[in-house]
């Protein structure tokens, strides 16, 4: 397997909606594993394929919460939440991070459960409900999907804080990107 680099906000390919994958064949099973490999190495929750300049709607999970392990990849996902929160996100609890926009955290609002449902490798159906932090992956993951990153999420002071600091790292244009394990 290898670690794929990780695109950087600015590339296009990330804003870009992700489209159904229709071939279920070893080359698919070869990029799942090739996410996960890549998820690990950077030491995230999760990882959409748009993120890596792949357009498949495909993502993986990896994340321990409240003790247990969650791993997973969902292939054409469909969310379902509960009510997602119009307040300014709490400073502490909510904060969330992307490997798209390295080394930043803001205050996030997300829905309390999600419940995502797909495909595997197999085509055979997948379904997974959850809440709190796993809930949170699968959202942001679906987001990175329909061509969204988190920071459009952010409301009030976070989203000015979020656009100057994309200002300030020059990710307003194509090309960034970053590979898990390797010194920049």
């Amino acid at each position: 397997m290898a670690v794929r680099p990780i695109l950087i906000a600015g590339d296009p390919r990330l804003i870009t909606p992700a489209l159904p994958v229709t071939a279920f064949d070893s080359e698919l099973a070869d990029f799942v594993g090739e996410l996960f490999d890549t998820n690990t190495a950077a030491r995230g929750a999760g990882l959409a394929a748009n993120q890596v300049g792949d357009p498949r709607a495909v993502f993986v999970y990896d994340l321990i919460d409240s003790g247990v392990r969650h791993r997973g990849h969902v292939i054409n996902p469909v969310l379902e939440t509960s009510e997602i929160p119009e307040m300014m996100p709490d400073p502490e609890d909510d904060l969330e991070g992307c490997l798209s926009v390295p080394g930043e955290w803001f205050p996030t609002g997300r829905a309390e459960w999600a419940r995502v449902t797909g495909v595997d490798l197999a085509g055979q159906p997948v379904a997974v409900a959850a809440r709190g932090y796993l809930a949170r992956c699968f959202q942001h993951e679906i987001d990175h999907l329909a061509g969204h990153l988190y920071l459009q999420r952010l409301i009030g002071r976070n989203r000015r804080a979020a656009r100057k600091m994309v200002k300030n790292r020059e990710w307003t244009e194509p090309g960034n990107s970053w590979v898990p394990g390797r010194a920049s």
